[in-house]
C-alpha cells in the first residue's frame, strides 16, 4: 500500500496505547491533536521513507524532528551503533568516543571551545541557563514567545499583555515562582528586548533564542535581529545563548551562527549530533564551561550523558555530513519542496508563506508574512489540518502541527520530490474543501 487510507492497525495500537500511556503517546504532538485523526504507528524507516503498522509508506519530512539528516537507517550509522553495541551500551565511565565527538563539534563551531554532553535538549537548555546565571551572578533571563527550549519549569512561560507584565506559567504544575525571573519578548522584536534591559538594569543574565525559529513553524530572523541581540547583550553584560538543538548541523556545518556570522557565548545542540539516538550538548567559551563541576562549582550530571551508542552514532553522522557539497544539496532539496508548495498553492489559489534554509523548510497558510508567534498563530490551522490529511492520503508525512518545521535528508531523491509535488497539488486543493468529519 502507498496511501494512508488504511489505518486499522494504527487505530488498534493507539487505543491500546491510551490504556497505559497518557494520550497514548510519549510526546504530545504525536497524538495528532492539532490535526485530528489517528496517529500512524511506525514500524520501519529506510532512507527518505517510513512505513506504518498498516503497511502504508510515506515520504518522510519529519525525520525524527530533524535528527535524521542522513535519512533512516543510514548504513554508516547503523554499522557504528552495531559495532559499539557489541562492545557495551553504557559504562557510567568516560570513553574516548566523547572526546572524539566533542572535537568534531568544536572544530565546526568557532564559538564553542568546550562541550558538555547531556541526553536531551531540555537538559542542554536548562543547564546552559544555570551556567549563565552562575557566570553573571544574575537571575533573570529573556526568551522569545513561540521559541521552545524544552520543558524545564523556567522556560514554560506565556507572555503577559505586554513586556512590562510578569510571565505566567504555561502549564499546570509550574509555580509562578519558577517563572518569576523569565522575561518574554516577541521574536524579531529588537526594541522589545532593549526595553527589557532598560527596565531591569543589571539583572538579566542571558538572552536565549532559536536563531532560526523552528518551534512555531519555520520563522527566519529579520535582518539585523541576531546582530542586535549580540550587541545588546554585550552592552548590558549579559550572555547570548543560541539554542541550536534544531539548527545545529542541520542548516549548515557550523549551524545558524555560521550563516549569520554571530558568536554566541553558549550554544545548545541536539538532534543531528546523535544521529537519531538521544543526545544533546551545550558548549561555549572556555571560561564559562570551566565553571562546571568537577572543574568548577556549577553542578550538572547525568547517568547516560555521553552514552557510547549515541556518541558512535553522532561521530558517524557528522563524518558523513562533513563531505563536500552536503549542505548545498540539503539547501537545494528544501528549496525544491517549498517551490512545490508555492506552485500548488498558486494553482489552488490558496495564500501561502514559505521559507527554507539548509535542511529545513516550512509553510504557513496565510496572506501575511510570518515573523513571530502572533503572525504564525494567525495562519489557517483548519486549512492546514485538511492539507495534512490530504498529504497523508497521498503518501507524504509532515509534522502533524501547523507550528513545526519540515526537514529533508541527504537521501531524499528526485522520486521523493516528484511524489511530494503531486501530493501537494492534491493537498492544496483540499485546503478550501469542507472540514473532515
Amino acid at each position: 500500500m502507498t496511501a494512508a487510507a488504511h489505518d486499522r492497525e494504527s487505530a488498534r495500537l493507539f487505543a491500546e496505547a491510551q490504556e497505559v500511556m497518557p494520550g497514548g503517546v510519549s510526546s504530545p504532538v504525536r497524538a495528532f491533536r492539532g490535526v485530528g485523526g489517528t496517529p500512524r504507528f511506525m514500524v520501519e524507516g529506510r532512507g527518505a521513507r517510513i512505513t506504518d503498522a498498516d503497511g502504508n509508506r510515506f515520504v518522510d519530512y519529519v525525520m525524527s524532528w530533524g535528527a535524521l539528516a542522513l535519512g533512516h537507517a543510514h548504513p554508516a550509522v547503523v554499522e557504528a551503533i552495531t559495532r559499539q553495541a557489541g562492545r557495551g551500551t553504557s559504562f557510567g565511565a568516560p570513553t574516548a568516543l566523547e572526546t572524539a565527538l566533542a572535537k568534531r563539534i568544536i572544530a565546526a563551531l568557532p564559538a564553542v571551545e568546550m562541550v558538555r554532553f547531556v541526553s536531551s535538549g531540555t537538559e542542554a537548555s536548562m543547564s546552559a541557563l544555570r551556567l549563565a546565571r552562575a557566570g553573571t551572578g544574575r537571575n533573570k533571563i529573556v526568551k522569545f514567545t513561540g521559541c521552545y527550549h524544552g520543558h524545564a519549569d523556567a522556560l514554560l512561560v506565556q507572555a503577559g499583555s505586554g513586556i512590562a507584565t510578569l510571565s505566567l506559567p504555561d502549564s499546570p504544575g509550574v509555580p509562578p515562582s519558577a517563572v518569576a525571573d523569565t522575561l518574554t519578548a516577541p521574536f524579531n522584536d529588537l526594541a522589545a528586548v532593549a526595553e527589557l534591559f532598560d527596565r531591569h538594569p543589571g539583572e538579566i543574565a542571558a538572552v536565549t533564542v532559536e536563531p532560526i525559529a523552528g518551534n512555531m513553524g519555520l520563522v527566519l530572523p529579520a535582518p539585523g535581529f541576531l546582530r542586535g541581540l549580540r550587541e545588546l547583550t554585550r552592552k548590558h553584560g549579559a550572555l547570548l545563548i543560541f539554542d541550536e538543538v534544531m539548527t545545529g548541523f542541520r542548516v549548515a556545518w557550523g549551524g545558524a551562527q555560521l550563516i549569520y556570522g554571530i558568536d554566541p557565548d553558549l550554544t545548545c545542540l541536539g538532534k543531528v549530533i546523535g544521529g537519531g539516538l538521544p543526545v544533546a550538548a551545550y558548549g561555549g567559551r572556555r571560561d564559562l564551561m570551566e565553571q562546571l563541576a568537577p572543574a568548577g562549582k556549577v553542578y550538572q550530571a547525568g547517568t547516560l550523558s555521553g552514552n557510547p551508542l549515541a556518541m558512535a552514532a553522532g561521530i558517524a553522522t557528522l563524518d558523513e555530513l562533513s563531505r563536500p557539497g552536503t549542505y548545498d544539496r540539503l539547501g537545494a532539496l528544501s528549496a525544491a519542496v517549498v517551490e512545490s508548495v508555492r506552485s500548488a498553492a498558486a494553482k489552488a489559489q490558496v495564500p501561502v508563506q514559505t521559507a527554507s534554509v539548509g535542511g529545513m523548510w516550512g509553510f504557513f497558510l496565510s496572506t501575511m508574512p510570518v515573523t513571530d508567534y502572533a503572525s504564525a498563530r494567525a495562519s489557517d490551522a483548519a486549512g492546514f489540518a485538511r492539507c495534512f490529511h490530504a498529504l497523508l492520503d497521498r503518501g507524504v508525512y509532515i509534522a502533524p502541527s501547523a507550528f513545526e518545521a519540515g526537514f529533508v535528508s541527504t537521501v531524499h531523491d528526485e522520486a521523493a520530490l516528484e511524489e511530494t509535488r503531486v501530493a501537494f497539488e492534491h493537498a492544496m486543493a483540499a485546503v478550501t474543501a469542507p472540514s473532515r468529519t
